[in-house]
């Protein structure tokens, strides 16, 4: 444990933006698990917008940097397109 004021404080802000980022990082996969099982129904288009949606959220907000969203945001949508055409 830091004796330094300052540190202690560091670490306390530390592990309020872990536990939040970790939040944010959760609700990701949900988002992206979802598009991907709603691919070919008709919520597919809802389900990926909300999935992007919350990409976006996180890399505006620091969590990843915006080329891992990116990134994240093509995958994404070629697998719920190419699962979706699949089906069809």
């Amino acid at each position: 444990m830091a004796n330094i004021k300052s540190q202690i404080k560091r670490n306390r802000q530390n592990e309020k933006r872990r536990l939040r980022n970790r939040a944010v990082r959760a609700e990701l996969k949900t988002r992206e698990k979802a598009a991907q099982a709603a691919a070919g129904t008709d919520n597919q288009e809802e389900a990926l917008r909300m999935a992007i949606k919350r990409i976006d959220m996180a890399a505006q907000k620091g969590i990843m940097h915006k080329n891992t969203a990116a990134r994240r945001k093509s995958r994404l949508v070629a697998r719920v397109r190419s699962m979706a055409s699949a089906e069809a």
